[in-house]
């Protein structure tokens, strides 16, 4: 594979960059990013050789991701049909059917939708490290619609990096993703702001421990990027954070009735999950 180019170098793409070079897959990796100053740190850090135009790079590329915000990658698919006429491409988004749904039919066979599941609450080309992907899942959506030869060359690099291939259905994806990935975003910048309206910052600093800053961690994600994917998802979100709400709601009636022994048989029945993590 001659050239890896890179739509959107922060921490997915440019850890993927990162991870490409590593394994010495590409001759040459470059990247499109949003801004000068992202371009320049971008090379600086190593992370890509080149920070190109979007037609310049998809104009020289074999093997082009796409790892900008959901909303922009839907913005720029259509525009890849301008891309050589035997490059591979893959993106990188956290939703999948409306990216899927942008896909040209003059690509379709090219264009494998991937989800890698992966990341941290950091952004731009200083957050990205090689070994993001080591060992994580990526979800490869709808393949049966990809030309063999693409699908093999966009799995041969996810598991050269390091990643275990799962496949499924866009919808799917979507639906588990909304649970898994999208509703404990939505409860961390909900339980910031609860107490951001409650406490002062000197309690703030004062008390708050591990399990505060755990659990508050992903309030510090992009909100610009995950604006884009409640957007993209805003079904299976609503119905997660449905069922969450159902929850708390079922624990704050059993607290106001002072039934402590169901709201224990309610903490325990939560015990379960990490029964299933720990038989992985």
């Amino acid at each position: 594979m001659r050239q890896l180019g890179i739509v959107g170098v922060g921490l997915m793409g440019g850890s993927l960059a990162l991870a490409a070079r590593e394994k010495k897959l590409f001759d040459s990796i470059v990247g499109c990013c949003k801004s000068r100053e992202s371009s320049r740190a971008a090379i600086e850090l190593n992370v890509i050789d080149r920070a190109l135009s979007f037609d310049d790079l998809i104009a020289d590329s074999d093997t082009i991701a796409l790892a900008a915000p959901v909303e922009t990658i839907v913005a720029l698919i259509p525009k890849l049909v301008a891309a050589k006429s035997d490059a591979v491409f893959a993106d990188l988004g956290s939703t999948k059917t409306a990216i899927v749904q942008a896909i040209p039919p003059a690509i379709r066979g090219r264009f494998v939708a991937a989800h890698p599941m992966c990341g941290t609450e950091y952004s731009g080309p200083k957050a990205a490290f090689g070994s993001l992907y080591d060992d994580r899942i990526v979800v490869l959506c709808d393949t049966e619609a990809n030309d063999q030869g693409a699908l093999e060359t966009i799995q041969t690099l996810f598991s050269v990096i390091g990643m275990k291939i799962v496949k499924m259905r866009s919808q799917d994806h979507d639906r588990h993703a909304a649970f898994i990935s999208h509703l404990p975003h939505a409860i961390s910048y909900a339980l910031a702001n609860s107490v951001l309206r409650q406490e002062d910052k000197r309690s703030i600093l004062t008390l708050a421990a591990g399990g505060f800053r755990d659990m508050s961690r992903l309030a510090k994600s992009s909100s610009a990027m995950w604006i884009d994917i409640f957007k993209q998802n805003k079904p299976a979100i609503t119905a997660a954070i449905n069922a969450f709400d159902d929850e708390l709601k079922k624990a704050e009636k059993l607290l106001a009735g002072d039934d402590w022994d169901a709201l224990e048989r309610w903490m325990k029945s939560a015990n379960a999950l990490h029964a299933i993590f720990k038989a992985e």
